[in-house]
């Protein structure tokens, strides 16, 4: 139970070695802290300052809520009020441990609302909407991951992607949450190390369960965590679990599901990225073995990966002559180094180099020449991958800067009660609401289409559907960094979401098929399938 303390005694503890504050009603006894606090805040004197008073407008003006998240949970040591409130609290607690857990309807409340309810900062299913996809295990699954991502997550978003790693040990972490399974389609069950979010079976577990996991763990703010923790993992790891050998789905699917090994997907080079057919890795045929010589470029994990799913030439010039083969981190020349991007720093974006290294036969992946084919079946699920990210990266501008909106005074009066201001949001909610119940259907449509027709029938829709979510991410993080000003050119601080985001769309934009690739195919596909279907055009 917490201690309750009147403002009258807070403010007693002004000294150095005895310094509290008052941060929205909660007390912290900051002591041991000031000689941390850094100086771009104010650094010790600031603390020492705002001893024994309540310093809410001050930090809110200077931190991120994350800085509470990470530090407050052992700074805190109360809460304000008196022995009637602390009575009071008693008996609240003893309530709740008596009665079943009943939330509070108003008289809008048709359903069990989740979250913080922002309006328009979480899907319109977690806001009391009804929707036909989601039961009650997709409502496990939302509360579990979500309360894994704010505790272990996105107390430490801002100091991982500062110092461009994810430590070694959150991966672990990760594994045991059963998200690093959730990201990878379908997992054989003999490969699922621990048990998937919300104790779904895994033959129970669908494209929704997946959709929750990445869009909950995107309210991060970062591209450079959700893909340093699942990206090269989610695109390299699927080809051997769908297309590999029983050889090489036990040498690596095992490992990577735990979070002990990592991997990644080689297909982009120096000379060209959205143009497969091009690629010149070469994978010389030599009796026992394959020769690879060739360079790989902008690889998600190559810097930490123990595998790479990489894509060369086996055969003749264009889609027929392309292979995958699984190469590892301890076959002599491989050379992986960091590469200096705008944003999605803990990444481990790599520049490789492929010296004659030598690769055994049998790490083949599926047959050799249908390479293309492979590739064409991975993209699907990795642009829905990007959408999902996008459109939450999008949505995460809206929540940020609806709460700065609601606190943050001009003129004379707060920035949501400018129409101007009210006029941005709404173009960013209509596009990204628009997108979300696009990525639902088409989400919907992969769980129910045969798979043999899926790359052609959706192949077009989803391209076209990445290219909105990422304009759509564009539009949204600029519209967001004009509400919050200079707070949002500044790393760090209230604005940290904002400006880390701004830098990342980009990498949000080009991989995975540049827009301009992704709006095209989309048409040129349509057309195809339309003439196919007897359209009449």
């Amino acid at each position: 139970m917490s201690k309750f303390y009147t403002l009258e005694e807070v403010a007693k503890h002004t000294a150095a070695n005895d310094c509290w504050v008052i941060i929205e009603n909660k007390i912290y006894d900051v002591s041991g802290f000031l000689d941390d606090h850094p100086g771009i805040s104010g650094g010790k004197k600031v603390l020492l300052k705002a001893s024994g008073k309540d310093a809410t407008k001050q930090f809110q003006s200077f931190h991120s809520p994350s800085v509470l998240q990470k530090f407050g949970p052992e700074l805190l040591i109360g809460h304000v009020g008196t022995a009637e409130d602390a009575q009071l609290a008693i008996e609240e607690e003893r309530s709740n441990e008596e009665e079943s857990e009943e939330i509070e309807r108003g008289p809008l409340t048709v359903g069990i609302p989740f979250g913080d309810m922002v309006p328009f900062g979480d899907p319109m299913w977690y806001q009391d909407w009804y929707s036909p996809f989601y039961n009650e295990s997709h409502r496990k699954v939302r509360k579990e991951v979500r309360a894994f991502v704010e505790k272990e997550i996105m107390p430490f978003t801002h100091v991982w992607d500062e110092a461009k790693k994810i430590p070694a040990e959150v991966f672990g972490k990760v594994a045991k949450a059963g998200l690093l399974a959730s990201c990878c389609g379908v997992v054989p069950p003999e490969f699922i190390t621990f048990r998937l979010p919300g104790g779904i079976e895994p033959e129970k577990f669908d494209a929704f369960h997946r959709l929750i996991v990445m869009d909950e763990l995107s309210r991060c703010g970062s591209g450079g965590v959700t893909w340093g923790l699942m990206g090269g993992l989610g695109i390299g790891l699927p080809p051997v679990i769908h297309f590999g050998s029983k050889y090489l789905q036990e040498k690596v699917v095992p490992g990577c599901m735990s979070g002990e090994k990592f991997i990644c997907l080689a297909i982009t080079e120096p000379s060209g990225g959205s143009d497969v057919a091009g690629l010149q890795t070469e994978a010389k045929d030599m009796g026992d073995h394959y020769l690879v010589n060739g360079e790989k470029k902008w690889i998600t994990n190559g810097v930490f990966a123990d595998y790479f799913t990489v894509a060369c030439r086996t055969g003749e010039p264009g889609f027929g002559g392309i292979s995958f083969l699984l190469l590892e981190r301890g076959m002599p020349g491989i050379t992986t180094r960091q590469m200096n991007c705008s944003g999605v720093w803990p990444s481990g974006t790599a520049y490789i180099t492929f010296e004659d290294v030598k690769v055994p036969k049998a790490n083949l992946i599926g047959q050799e020449n249908k390479g293309f084919k492979y590739i064409m079946y991975n993209f699907n699920s990795e642009r829905l991958g990007i959408v999902v990210q996008a459109n939450r990266f999008a949505r995460v501008c809206i929540e940020e800067s609806l709460k700065y909106a609601h606190k943050r005074k001009t003129f004379g009066k707060l920035l949501v009660d400018h129409p101007v201001i009210r006029n941005k949001f709404a173009h960013m909610i209509r596009q990204v609401e628009a997108t979300h119940a696009w990525l639902e259907i088409l989400i919907y449509q992969s769980m129910h289409m045969p798979e043999e027709i899926q790359p052609i029938r959706l192949g077009g829709p989803i391209a076209l559907c990445k290219a909105q979510s990422t304009q759509t991410f564009e539009y949204c993080a600029r519209e967001a960094a004009q509400i919050f000003g200079g707070l949002a050119y500044t790393r760090g601080g209230q604005g940290e979401k904002v400006e880390r985001l701004y830098r990342e769309v980009r990498a949000f934009a080009i991989p995975g098929g540049s827009e301009e690739i992704m709006l095209d195919l989309g048409v040129r596909q349509a057309v195809k399938v339309g003439a196919f279907m007897g359209a009449k055009m």
